[in-house]
C-alpha cells in the first residue's frame, strides 16, 4: 500500500497515532532512498513534539530491525543474552563483563557503539587493543559466534540500515533527544542480534543523558514494552551517574581497568557492577536462582576462565593477546599532571560531566563523529564522594599529549571536586529495577 508522507506528517503533527502499515511503509521507503529526507525530517520533529505510542513502537522498531540483514545464531543450541548501557563516564563495564558470562556457558553478541560528547564508547576502547577490529560483516560475526560465543564489533551497513540512516538525520536536525526515538535505535539493533534476552543499563545523573529517574524510567518503559512486543524479557537496571564508574576515564586506561576486574581486582564500583550485571544476564538466561548464578559468575573470574575468553575474543578480532599480560603494549600519553586539592576535607562532588568534557578535550572523545580518538589520553580519578584528602593530595592524574589540550582540560576541572568540612556518604551505585 502506498502512503502520502506529508499526510503521515500532518497526522502526527496533530497527535494522531500512525498505523503499522504507514510505519513500516515510511521505514522501508527512506531507508530505499524513496523519500527526501526533508519530509523524514519534518516526521521526526513531529515526533519530538507528539511522541509515539506504544502501538506505534512495535511496528517501527520491527521496520527498522527488518530494513536489512540480522544475525542468525540458530547454530548456537545454548541462551543467547546482550547488554546495552545508555552511556556514561568511565563506563567499561562491557568490556569485562562479555567475556565473564561466555565463561558461564552464555552466548552474547555485542553489537556496540562510539563515544559522542562528553560519553566514551566501548568500540573506542577496544580499538586501544593494537589490531582489534571492531567492523565485522554478518556472515564474520555469526561464524565467530559459532567458534567462541562472543563478538564485541559495531554496526553494520548492512545490520539495521534505517537506524543508521535516521541516525544521522536526527543528529544533523535536532532530533535526537526523543524518547521513543531513543528507545526504537536501541532495541532495533539489539533485536536484530537474535538473542533470546536483554540487560539495560540505564544511566542516571550529571554524567548521563537522563538526569533524574523518573525520566530514566520512562525511556526504560519504553524499551521494555519494545521487548515485550517482539517477546524478548528485558531487565533494566537503573545506575549512577552522578560521578565517574571507577578511576580511568579515557580508552587505553579503562581497558588496563578492566583487564584488572578480569584478573580478580579492580575498583570496587566497577567490580560490582560487572558481577551484578553477569548475574542478571544469567538469570536472562534461564538460570535456577540467583545463588547459583553468582556462583557461577565469582567461578568464571577466579578460576581464570573468563580471562582466558577475553584472550580469545581478543585474538580472533586481531587483536594483541599479549596486552592481557602486559599493559605496557597499550598506548600510552607522553606526559602527565596532577590535580591536587587545594584544602583538606571530605571529596561531597566528583562531576561525571564535566570529567567526561575533559576527557574529550584531552582527544579522548570526540564532539563530531568525523573526529579521530587518541586512545592513549585520559585521566586517573584519585578521589571520589565519601573519599577524605588533605591539602595537596591528589585528585586526578590527567594524561595528555600537549599543552594545549591540557590547558583546555583543566579549564573544566575547575569546580569538578568540591572538598566540604562535612563529611557524606558515597552515593548509592544501584538505583532501581524495572522489568
Amino acid at each position: 500500500m502506498s502512503y502520502s508522507l506529508v499526510e503521515l506528517i500532518t497526522a502526527k503533527r496533530d497527535g494522531e497515532e500512525l498505523d503499522p502499515g504507514a510505519l513500516r511503509w515510511i521505514i522501508t521507503e527512506y531507508t530505499a532512498g524513496r523519500v527526501p529526507s526533508y519530509q523524514v525530517s519534518a516526521l521526526l520533529m513531529a515526533i519530538i513534539f507528539k511522541g509515539m505510542t506504544q502501538a506505534e513502537l512495535g511496528p517501527w522498531t520491527e521496520a527498522m530491525l527488518h530494513s536489512g540483514d540480522v544475525l542468525d545464531l540458530s547454530a548456537l543450541t545454548g541462551p543467547k543474552v546482550d547488554k546495552h548501557s545508555t552511556g556514561g563516564v568511565g563506563d567499561k563495564i562491557s568490556i569485562p563483563l562479555v567475556p565473564i558470562v561466555v565463561a558461564c556457558g552464555i552466548a552474547v553478541p555485542m553489537i556496540s557503539g562510539r563515544g559522542l560528547g562528553h560519553t566514551g564508547g566501548t568500540l573506542d576502547k577496544l580499538e586501544s587493543i593494537p589490531g582489534f577490529s571492531t567492523q565485522y560483516e554478518p556472515e564474520r560475526i555469526n561464524r565467530q559466534m559459532k567458534d567462541i560465543g562472543a563478538v564485541m564489533v559495531g554496526q553494520t551497513d548492512r545490520l539495521v540500515p534505517a537506524d543508521r540512516k535516521i541516525y544521522a538525520l536526527r543528529d544533523a536536525t535536532g532530533t535526537v533527544p526523543s524518547d521513543p526515538l531513543i528507545s526504537s535505535s536501541i532495541m532495533s539493533k539489539k533485536l536484530a542480534e537474535d538473542i533470546d534476552g536483554l540487560l539495560l543499563d540505564v544511566k542516571v545523573g550529571s554524567g548521563a543523558f537522563k538526569r533524574t529517574l523518573d525520566d530514566a524510567t520512562k525511556l526504560a518503559s519504553m524499551m521494555v514494552g519494545i521487548g515485550v512486543s517482539h517477546d524478548t524479557p528485558v531487565t533494566v537496571v537503573f545506575t549512577n551517574m552522578d560521578q565517574p564508574l571507577g578511576r580511568a576515564v579515557g580508552n587505553a586506561n579503562e581497558i588496563a581497568e578492566s583487564i584488572e576486574v578480569l584478573r580478580g581486582g579492580g575498583p570496587p564500583d566497577v567490580v560490582e557492577l560487572t558481577m551484578r550485571f553477569a548475574e542478571e544476564m544469567l538469570m536472562l538466561a534461564g538460570s535456577d536462582s540467583r545463588l547459583d548464578a553468582a556462583a557461577a559468575v565469582e567461578k568464571a573470574v577466579s578460576s581464570g576462565a573468563a580471562f582466558d575468553t577475553m584472550a580469545k575474543i581478543v585474538e580472533h578480532q586481531g587483536g594483541n593477546p599479549a596486552v592481557l599480560d602486559d599493559l605496557s603494549l597499550l598506548p600510552s600519553a607522553p606526559h602527565e599532571h596532577v590535580l591536587t586539592a587545594e584544602t583538606g576535607g571530605y571529596i561531597v562532588r566528583c562531576d561525571a560531566y564535566e570529567i567526561g568534557l575533559a576527557s574529550v578535550r584531552l582527544g579522548a572523545g570526540r564532539t563530531t563523529k568525523k573526529d579521530q580518538v587518541d586512545h592513549s589520553v585520559g585521566l586517573m580519578i584519585e578521589a571520589k564522594v565519601g573519599d577524605t584528602v588533605e591539602a595537596g593530595q591528589p585528585l586526578a592524574t590527567i594524561s595528555y599529549r600537549d599543552e594545549d589540550s591540557l590547558e583546555s582540560a583543566l579549564s573544566v576541572l575547575v569546580d569538578t571536586f568540591v572538598v566540604s568540612a562535612e563529611p557524606v556518604e558515597p552515593p548509592d551505585l544501584i538505583l532501581g529495577e524495572l522489568r
